[in-house]
C-alpha cells in the first residue's frame, strides 16, 4: 500500500508566482546594471570610447533595426548555426550508437576521443583557414569540431544506459537490431541527447561568430569588428547584444523541447 502510495502522489508543481518573482528579478538586476553603467560613463568614471552609454546601445540597436546589415548578418549567422548544430547531431547521434553497441570499437577509439574531444576549436582556426579557406565552410567546420564531441559522449552513455529487462525482453522475442534501437536504444538515448543538444546549441554559436571574428567571414561577427575598426563602440556593442539575445532565445527553446521530451518520458523537471 505504501508503495502504491508513492507511485500515485502526484508530483510537486513549480508555483507560477515564484517563477515569475525570478523573472522580474532578473530583469530588474538587469536594468539596475545598466542604469548603473549609464551613471559611471556619462559622469566619465568609465572612458565613453571603451564603454559607451547603455542608451547609446540602446539607440543603436534600434539604428541597426531600421537597417539591413542587421537582418543580412543574422541570416548568414544563424543559417551557418542551424547547419552546423543539425550536421553535429547526426553524425554525433549515429556514431554515438555505433561506439555505445560495438563495445570494443569503442575501447580501441576510446584514447582518440579523449585527445581531440579537450582540443579548442579556436586553436584550429590557422589549420582550417589553410585547408578551408575563409569562406563560411570554414566556421561551420569549427562549429560542428566542438558539437560533435558534446553530442557522441552523451549519446554513447544513453545507448549504454538502456534497462537490462529490456534488452532480454527484446532477445526473447528475437527483435532485429534496428527494431532494438527503435524500441529500446533511442528512449534511453533522448534524455542524454536533449541535454546534449541544448548544450551544443550555445557552443555552435559561440564558435560561428568566433570564426566570423576572426576568419573576417560575414554575420554578426563580422560586423562586430568592423565596427570596432570604424571607431564605432555603440554600434559594436549592439551587435554584442543581438548575439547573447540570440543566445538566449535558441537556449530558452531548446531547453522547452527538452523538459517537453523528458515530461513525454516521465522525467519532466521544472526549470
Amino acid at each position: 500500500m505504501t508503495a502504491v502510495t508513492a507511485l500515485s502522489r502526484p508530483r510537486p508543481r513549480r508555483i507560477p508566482s515564484l517563477a515569475l518573482d525570478g523573472h522580474v528579478l532578473a530583469v530588474a538586476f538587469i536594468v539596475i546594471l545598466l542604469a548603473v553603467q549609464e551613471i559611471l560613463t556619462r559622469t566619465g568614471v568609465l572612458p565613453a570610447g571603451y564603454f559607451p552609454p547603455a542608451s547609446e546601445i540602446a539607440g543603436a540597436v534600434v539604428a541597426e533595426l531600421n537597417g539591413s546589415a542587421l537582418g543580412s548578418a543574422l541570416w548568414n549567422t544563424m543559417s551557418t548555426w542551424l547547419l552546423a548544430l543539425c550536421i553535429a547531431v547526426v553524425l554525433g547521434t549515429v556514431a554515438g550508437i555505433v561506439l555505445g553497441l560495438l563495445v570494443p570499437l569503442e575501447a580501441l577509439l576510446r584514447p582518440v576521443i579523449e585527445f581531440l574531444r579537450p582540443v579548442p576549436s579556436v586553436a584550429l582556426i590557422p589549420l582550417v583557414v589553410l585547408t578551408i579557406g575563409t569562406g563560411s565552410q570554414s566556421a561551420l567546420f569549427l562549429a560542428v569540431f566542438a558539437a560533435f564531441w558534446q553530442v557522441l559522449v552523451p549519446a554513447i552513455a544513453g545507448v549504454r544506459a538502456a534497462h537490462p529487462v529490456a534488452l532480454e525482453t527484446a532477445r526473447s522475442y528475437h527483435l532485429t537490431s534496428w527494431q532494438k534501437i527503435r524500441w529500446i536504444q533511442l528512449p534511453s538515448m533522448l534524455p542524454y541527447l536533449t541535454t546534449a543538444i541544448r548544450l551544443a546549441t550555445s557552443t555552435t554559436l559561440i564558435l560561428v561568430v568566433t570564426a566570423e571574428i576572426i576568419i573576417q567571414m560575414p554575420g554578426i561577427g563580422y560586423e562586430i569588428t568592423m565596427s570596432r575598426s570604424a571607431g564605432d563602440p555603440a554600434r559594436m556593442y549592439a551587435y554584442i547584444v543581438v548575439s547573447g539575445l540570440a543566445g538566449i532565445v535558441l537556449n530558452g527553446l531548446m531547453r522547452r523541447l527538452e523538459n517537453h521530451v523528458l515530461s513525454a518520458q516521465g522525467l519532466g523537471v521544472n526549470r
